[in-house]
């Protein structure tokens, strides 16, 4: 399902070499292998920078860039291929990989970083990576400083400055291409029909895992898997922001939020629905949901550039005080519900966060006190709720529900466009869906 190309990836290091210049270098180093448990490792995910650039899904991997490099301007150091290792784990990239298939100018063994990269490093200024995300590879980055200065072949000044890549990674990684778009539309469409199955799948009596099953088994035949843990909350554990237990049975006359996304190709999806167990919203669970609608439709059109990232917030926490004092659950005027925060005894999370490789992928919200301006290419969630708590001081009959809507949002030059916009969003079509169970 691979959809970036090693064009695009080649593209994204020659950037990064322009913005450092020819007097740095910039060294990633690729994620560890995590051990679960006994002698089980989890499922290895590259780390996403690391990915970002180079398009490589191997551990002990490091990518250098440097400028005008004698050796190339980016280089893999890399697990040469072993064929004991293939029989155990499958093909293996290679040095020869590194070059033909990912684009690299050059690559070695990584058994050899410690006597090549200082060798890299000898008269450049600078050196940048991703400083304070590994303590142990930063000591590395210093020790290889450091053995510039002791040899006797550093006639010129080693590095003397070192310089986090994190945040010119991040700004990079904001701004989507049309390859990356398309492959986040892609995760949306793979997610939003394991939504669908699930709403078909829904009765009472099965339990929140058997939902999770549905969902999992859907993404699974997309040659997909699930980019993040999935909450599937019904009744008053939908007031359970990050609800991952998902092991109680779901009840007739509740609601059941489902927080479910995929990934293609490393790039996720982020999608939340809450619909009712039985099929059928009480006037309550209507009330409240239509509220939570209207917010993310205000929300919605505030999605475009040359607004700040907070406006669609803003806009959201509008709708929902006024809805909130419309139906009794909040007192006084809209204005001081609004400037004391009193919804935030409903409503205590924001609206949206950066989506990409990371399901709360990277990027600035504000800088210097200023929000930052939204602009075409930039892939948001939209996502307002509701969560009344069972020991709320309000009527009974609202009590214990929660209800979340989330969409993942592209900023176009016009508006908005809504990436999961395939699955049912209002009470009607959502009932509608329902009745046609599987």
């Amino acid at each position: 399902m691979i959809m970036i190309t090693a064009t695009e990836f080649k593209k994204r290091r020659k950037q990064i070499s322009k913005v450092i210049g020819n007097d740095s270098i910039a060294i990633i180093k690729a994620r560890d292998i995590c051990l679960r448990n006994g002698d089980a490792d989890y499922k290895y995910r590259p780390d996403s920078g690391f990915y970002y650039l180079t398009g490589c899904h191997e551990p002990d991997s490091l990518v250098v860039i440097c400028p005008d490099g004698k050796k190339g301007d980016d280089i893999l150091f890399c697990r040469e291929i072993d064929p004991k290792n293939v029989i155990w784990n499958g093909p293996m990239l290679g040095l020869k990989g590194a070059k033909e298939e990912l684009l690299f100018d050059n690559s070695f063994e990584i058994n050899y970083v410690n006597e090549i990269i200082p060798k890299l490093m000898l008269g450049r200024d600078k050196v940048y990576f991703m400083l304070g995300v590994d303590s142990e590879f930063d000591k590395q980055i210093v020790e290889w400083t450091n053995a510039v200065k002791k040899e006797k072949w550093a006639r010129s000044e080693a590095p003397h400055e070192l310089v986090s890549l994190k945040a010119i990674i991040d700004d990079m990684r904001v701004y989507k291409s049309k390859e990356e778009i398309k492959c986040m539309q892609k995760s949306a469409d793979i997610a939003a029909q394991g939504h669908v199955k699930m709403m078909q799948a829904c009765r009472p009596g099965i339990y929140e895992y058997n939902l999770n099953a549905v969902f999992l088994h859907s993404i699974t035949n997309h040659n997909s898997q699930a980019s993040y843990l999935p909450i599937v909350g019904g009744g008053e554990n939908a007031c359970i922001l990050h609800y991952i237990n998902n092991n109680h049975e779901l009840k007739d006359g509740d609601l059941v939020l489902i927080d479910a996304g995929a990934e293609c190709d490393y790039y996720a999806s982020d999608i939340t629905r809450t619909f009712p167990v039985n099929g059928k919203y009480s006037k309550e669970q209507k009330e409240l949901y239509d509220i939570v609608l209207n917010a993310h439709t205000a929300a919605l059109n505030k999605a475009k550039p040359g607004n700040h990232w907070n406006e669609p917030h803003d806009a959201a926490v509008e709708v929902i005080t006024q809805g909130l004092m419309d139906i009794g659950l909040l007192k006084g005027d809209l204005k001081s519900n609004l400037e004391e925060h009193n919804y935030t005894q409903f409503y205590m999370h924001k609206t949206g966060h950066w989506l990409g490789l990371d399901v709360h992928d990277c990027g600035e919200y504000s800088v210097d006190g200023l929000w930052v301006e939204l602009e075409p290419s930039m892939v948001m969630t939209i996502e307002p709720g509701i969560y009344v708590a069972t020991d709320a001081k309000v009527p009974k009959k609202y009590r214990g529900i929660g209800i979340r809507i989330e969409d993942d949002v592209l900023i176009t030059k016009d508006g908005c466009k809504i990436l999961s916009d395939k699955l049912p969003r209002t009470t009607d079509e959502i009932e509608e869906l329902m009745r046609k169970k599987t």
